[in-house]
């Protein structure tokens, strides 16, 4: 099995980016991963919010957001609020997937989310990793 993920915006030219096939193939075969990916696809939740909209316990959210970030279908970053305390927020890190067999080997390439569907991301161009400013 192969996988690459595509740093494109939109279309399937993919780059050398390897993802866990089976990872990704077990995450979307999930109940509860395909609706944290369906709440998480318009704006970034916290497990606790996950947990709320998808009515499944706590313990359950944070271990389906571990399954889909190490397969690299949701993207992790920090809430930093203005009172101090800050959360862990997800949001589907993805616009397409695309699954084929060829030879018996299965492939997948992913389109990176983009610009339009990444909403109120803000970017730290020194770190490279996204950040969100919430007044909470």
């Amino acid at each position: 099995m192969s996988a690459t993920n595509s740093d494109t915006q939109r279309g399937w030219p993919a780059t050398d980016d390897q993802v866990d096939a089976k990872a990704v193939l077990n995450a979307l075969d999930d109940d509860a991963c395909r609706a944290i990916l369906e709440a998480t696809s318009e704006t970034a939740l916290t497990a606790t919010e996950l947990s709320e909209r998808c009515d499944i316990p706590m313990s359950t959210a944070y271990r389906k957001v571990e399954k889909l970030t190490e397969a690299e279908l949701v993207e992790e970053r920090v809430r930093i609020n203005t009172t101090g305390k800050h959360a862990t927020e997800y949001r589907k890190g993805f616009d397409d997937v695309r699954v084929s067999i060829d030879d018996g080997e299965v492939d997948i390439e992913m389109t990176a989310a983009d610009a339009e569907s990444a909403g109120d991301v803000e970017r730290d161009p020194s770190a490279g990793s996204p950040y969100a400013v919430a007044d909470d």
